[in-house]
């Protein structure tokens, strides 16, 4: 548990640098090198062992990344509705586990999980760097209270052949935090609670979707972790699956309150 508190506080002490210091357009850079990783560890489950294929994906990643951020920047909304569908497929996904993964959904699970993610996040950036860390601490706020009511009072397992140590008991902890998070937001950012506070109930209820989707890759891929490159917390995919569904609906919904 140190180790991972320690990495988490390095890491979120550099995105703050990343995302408040550096000028837009390299922050928009370095979110796409680490959506680079992550699509990097991705090929990881089209079980191919030839670096090769693995590289290749990533190129395709990385040009997908660099269409989003220059041809469609005016069809963004298009692309978060697109990866909403893909999220309410998802959850549907995990009432029927364990199911076979099919190759294409194994090529094609990576664009939609990765590729609206940079959308996403670049969109809120837009809006302003403190909203873009707002919605990445929605997801820490309901993951730390999950983890936290779990481990206390876990009972209930959530979806015990994806992931066994999730309960409903945590989620309900994370959501009671989140919506602390929200009417607090609310009330310094003059934003409506009848509309913002349900908004980021619904962003951490869909980061558990992200968490359980990538799991479930993972599981058909024989990996525990996506990666190592954060100590105690596995690799970059394993920090942010929860965040891929999570920014794409917070994103859309300031949409559709007006904040742009």
């Amino acid at each position: 548990m140190k180790q991972r508190v320690v990495t988490a506080v390095i890491a979120l002490a550099i995105l703050a640098g990343v995302v408040f210091l550096l000028p837009p357009v390299a922050t928009e850079v370095a979110l796409a090198l680490v959506l680079l990783a992550a699509a990097w560890e991705w090929s990881g489950f089209l079980k191919s062992e030839s670096v090769a294929v693995r590289l290749g994906y990533v190129l395709f990643i990385g040009a997908a990344l660099a269409l989003v951020a220059t041809v469609l920047t005016g069809r963004v909304e298009t692309v978060l509705l697109a990866a909403l569908a893909w999220w309410l497929g998802a959850f549907a996904w995990t009432f029927f586990y364990p199911t076979p993964v099919p190759a294409v959904v194994r090529w094609l699970g990576g664009v939609f999980v990765i590729v609206p993610m940079y959308a996403a996040l670049v969109a809120l950036l837009a809006v302003s760097p403190r909203m873009l860390m707002f919605a990445l601490l929605i997801v820490w706020v309901a993951d730390s209270g999950a983890f936290f009511a779990g481990k206390r009072f876990g009972r209930i397992k959530l979806a015990p052949s994806i992931s066994p140590g999730k309960t409903w008991e945590g989620v309900i902890g994370g959501l009671a935090a989140v919506l602390l998070l929200a009417l607090a937001a609310a009330a310094v950012s003059g934003l409506d609670p009848v509309f913002f506070v349900p908004l980021c109930l619904a962003v951490a209820c869909i980061s558990i979707v992200g968490d359980l989707t990538v799991s479930m890759f993972k599981r058909d891929a024989g990996l525990k972790d996506s990666g190592f490159l954060f100590p105690g917390h596995g690799g970059v995919l394993d920090r942010i699956d929860s965040i891929a569904a999570a920014a794409p609906l917070f994103a859309i919904g300031l949409m559709w309150l007006g904040t742009r």
